[in-house]
């Protein structure tokens, strides 16, 4: 086995090369049929169809599920599969963007010409603008790399990689010419931890109606705890006689309260709880309220109205179970 510093020498030398295959993308990109590019998807009515074989069409997935997640519609479907009958997915308002290095797939050469036939644009990205494909579309995409990282120049490294960073160029530009927020991008992410980051609110997550730890100003420290105790929030929210929030009381200012030998049954809640508390309202995200707790050091918040009517309440545990954490 070859020693380790021989290793860690073969690794950093891969992120070299890959590393000036992308600064020489900057020419690229920054060119007019990069600009063409992103103004015909754009204007597409339809899909963008991602195509490409082996490694390309590996990387070409990615692309295609990078835009869209990010308002631009597209899918993958494989050059090999599309002769065999996929290719009636594709319709005349739809974009192909066809991806090789060498530009020479025969697999998508094959389909030039019903594509072509049917009218439908296409761009093509590949390491060669000489090449069969380059030639044959509306624009061309350049890709080309100095070298691969690979040592006998086989193994596609580099090149995916440029390929892989262009895709996301055309992605990213297109998101941010079409305005695209945060809001849009939780509709396509609903499932898992960030649809639920983006797109649960407070009021998705808070406990209402009778749920909600309430207390009069008037009482003892001990009937508030019996109603801290029954609503199990480790917390309560203090009201005066129009309802409204005046105060809280948790389980760190009962502690407070004991260290400091206060009559618990003589004692009333106002005398005791924490004015001025922090509350939140019930249209933010729970991912903001999450952050208010962190911010804040506090593991409970009231959720209020306009008129300051506690109208909901939530601890660190209620985001944990909804997953925003």
């Amino acid at each position: 086995m070859t020693d380790a510093s021989q290793l860690r020498h073969w690794g950093r030398k891969v992120i070299d090369i890959e590393k000036q295959a992308l600064d020489n993308l900057y020419q690229y990109v920054d060119s007019e049929e990069f600009a063409q590019a992103c103004e015909m998807i754009y204007h597409c009515s339809g899909k963008v169809i991602v195509m490409g074989m082996g490694k390309s069409g590996h990387v070409g997935n990615k692309i295609s599920a990078t835009l869209a997640s990010t308002g631009t519609p597209a899918f993958f479907v494989h050059p090999g599969e599309a002769s065999h009958g996929d290719l009636g997915v594709i319709s005349h308002n739809d974009i192909v963007l066809a991806i090789s290095n060498s530009g020479e797939s025969n697999e998508i050469l094959t389909l030039m010409p019903v594509i072509k036939r049917q009218g439908i644009p296409v761009i093509t990205m590949t390491g060669n603008p000489e090449s069969t494909m380059a030639k044959l579309a509306q624009l061309h995409l350049c890709i080309k790399v100095p070298e691969e990282a690979c040592p006998l120049g086989l193994a596609p490294t580099s090149s995916t990689t440029a390929t892989l960073v262009m895709g996301d160029a055309l992605a990213i530009a297109l998101l941010q010419a079409k305005g695209f927020t945060k809001d849009d991008f939780a509709l396509s992410h609903p499932g898992g931890a960030l649809g639920r980051k983006l797109l649960l609110k407070v009021d998705n997550v808070m406990h209402k109606g009778h749920d909600i730890p309430l207390v009069h100003h008037d009482i003892c420290i001990t009937d508030a705890l019996y109603e801290i105790s029954k609503k199990g929030l480790g917390m309560t929210a203090v009201i005066d006689g129009d309802n409204k929030l005046v105060g809280i009381f948790t389980d760190g200012d009962l502690r407070r309260v004991i260290d400091a030998e206060v009559n618990l049954r003589q004692t009333r809640i106002a005398d005791v709880m924490t004015r001025n508390c922090i509350t939140i309202k019930t249209n933010i995200l729970a991912a903001e309220a999450l952050k208010v707790m962190d911010d804040r050091s506090i593991n409970g918040l009231i959720v209020v109205d306009a008129e300051n009517h506690p109208i909901g309440a939530l601890n660190m545990l209620d985001l944990v179970n909804a997953g925003v954490i």
